[in-house]
């Protein structure tokens, strides 16, 4: 029986939503927990996973086209089944509407709820999972609860924030009832499909439900060494940050919003807001649940209102230590675990260089003369290095534990610094794009990526990668290589100083790079090579126009 998915609400606030993308095509084969497109919410661009397995035998809202909650999006089936009464609304038989609709709601509940295999839930009892937002998240962080226990839950309230090693997101009930139990306290993270929550009829007697459903689950060796501290009736509470000291007192009237750890409650739109007009997030009074910021308060700030009616800080100097404690977000813990697998298991090695940048300085500024078209140094090297690995594919090489792999194509990854860490968009075929091609593609990577708007697609595939910190100043550095690739170019800033040419002192312009290789599949001369030829591209970049 063919399964009729509608526009989700993905927030709580969500009248309509915009299909960003289609992740899969019409005959596509669909697993459980696919991602079948990225929806454009009032809030945020959000990532939709199926909930049902079959075929996707239709489409009904285009990329950029927008529908209203609860509206046809797509169709998932058996392949060839035929689809015609569910495409005319008219014609199709009510019944058959009323088990799509029950299948589409069984679906997303055996999704949520998990039972214990030991034991059975008392009627009307929902066991709420740590969901998967997207397609690469093993584990979840509580970022906020905007529901307490004792609360009642509608469909479609947001239970609380999530945070992912991507983003954090808002996550909705798609049942309703009373909030009973919650298993984690902000801060804390758990796997996919551990217990988040529970909700079902108030007063219920819920003793046993949670650790029935944690004794159910497979344990890790670590996890068998830990003793379940929480209890149904005693929820623990919530981490404070650690003083070693009393802290100074601020005599301030400047309203501030919840927290928790230092984090500040404001949701993502709000957000996006505030930081378009660059207003500080800790002077906004949030009129939210629980005090979250959200966009009224950011539209309505008036910084005079608020910085006038704080009075200047006084401090008590004490000469005693002070310390805050921030928890990991989800793209720090993921990004400290690759970095130090590549660190530990890649044997590293450098190669410093030094190129003389006064072509490339005379170049990019006759280039930029032209109408329309604006190139950046580092789109000069993008490109430089897109050729020069085609002549030196063991540069452009990747390690796995059976074999090398030899690329043919080169997609260069370009590390983009963004506030919970580093992300690496790919821009792909670079060696065939043009250098204005290459600038575009980076200037719109990099303005999505701040914005955590970037696709899994676009981060993945990298042949190369490419570190540039020499905007800030830094004249030279290492990075770690980006597996399975096997190598890595770190990229300083251009110097002006006194240079040596024709046997004569002059004032010439300088720019360090290094370039990290895994000795595995890069020796030392193969490394020197790659450098040799990217010197000429770089040193004489007309030639990468011939």
């Amino acid at each position: 029986m063919a399964i009729v998915v509608n526009m989700p609400r993905l927030s709580d606030t969500m009248e309509e939503g915009t299909v960003a993308s289609w992740l899969k095509n019409v005959g596509d084969r669909i697993e459980e927990g696919d991602i079948l497109a990225e929806i454009e919410t009032d809030k945020a661009t959000m990532e939709f996973e199926s909930f049902n397995e079959g075929t996707l035998l239709h489409i009904g809202v285009q990329e950029g086209e927008t529908t209203k909650v609860d509206e046809l999006l797509a169709i998932i089936g058996e392949e060839g089944e035929d689809i015609s009464a569910l495409l005319n609304g008219t014609s199709a038989p009510e019944e058959a509407m009323e088990e799509t609709t029950e299948i589409a709601e069984e679906s997303i509940e055996e999704k949520e709820t998990t039972t214990a295999a030991t034991a059975e839930l008392p009627e009307g009892v929902i066991v709420v999972t740590m969901p998967r937002l997207s397609d690469t998240m093993e584990e979840g962080t509580v970022a906020s609860w905007l529901k307490n226990v004792g609360d009642f839950v509608e469909e479609g309230d947001i239970l609380a924030e999530i945070e992912t090693d991507k983003a954090t997101m808002e996550f909705e009930s798609f049942n309703e009832g009373t909030l009973l139990y919650t298993g984690l306290n902000v801060g804390d993270t758990a796997k996919v499909d551990d217990l988040l929550a529970i909700i079902g009829p108030e007063g219920t007697d819920i003793s046993g439900v949670a650790e029935n459903f944690v004794a159910a689950a497979p344990k890790t060796e670590q996890e068998e060494e830990k003793t379940i501290e929480q209890t149904v009736e005693t929820p623990k509470p919530t981490p404070t940050v650690e003083k070693t000291a009393e802290t100074p007192k601020i005599e301030t009237t400047v309203p501030v919003p919840t927290t928790n750890n230092g984090k500040i409650y404001i949701s993502p739109l709000a957000r996006k807001i505030a930081e378009e007009k660059n207003i500080p997030l800790h002077q906004i009074q949030g009129s939210g649940e629980n005090g979250r910021i959200i966009k009224r308060d950011v539209e309505f700030y008036t910084p005079s209102a608020s910085t006038a009616a704080a009075p200047i800080a006084k401090f008590v100097a004490t000469g005693q230590e002070d310390f805050d404690e921030i928890n990991h977000s989800q793209m720090r813990k993921v990004i400290a675990k690759r970095l130090g697998e590549s660190k530990f298991s890649a044997p590293h090695y450098y190669l410093a260089v030094e190129f003389d940048m006064d072509n490339a300085i005379a170049f990019r500024q006759q280039f930029n003369s032209i109408p329309d078209t604006k190139i950046s140094f580092n789109d000069i090297v993008v490109k430089a290095c897109a050729l020069a690995l085609r002549q030196h594919p063991q540069v452009n090489s990747q390690w796995f534990d059976d074999r090398m792999k030899l690329n043919n194509h080169v997609h260069i990854g370009v590390a983009v610094a963004v506030e919970d860490g580093l992300v690496v968009p790919v821009v792909k075929f670079a060696n065939e794009q043009t250098l204005p091609q290459i600038g575009s593609a980076v200037r719109d990577f990099a303005g999505r990526a701040r914005n955590k708007k970037l696709t899994p697609q676009e981060m993945e595939g990298s042949t190369f990668t490419i570190s540039n910190l020499g905007m800030f100043g830094i004249e030279s550095f290492t990075s770690i290589i980006n597996q399975p690739n096997s190598a890595i170019l770190s990229v300083g800033s251009i110097v002006q100083k006194p240079v040596v040419k024709n046997g004569q002192i002059v004032v010439g312009n300088t720019m360090k790079l290094t370039l990290a290789c895994d000795h595995r599949t890069v020796d030392g001369a193969t490394g020197a090579a790659f450098l040799q030829t990217l010197k000429g591209f770089i040193e004489n970049p007309v030639t990468m126009l011939v």
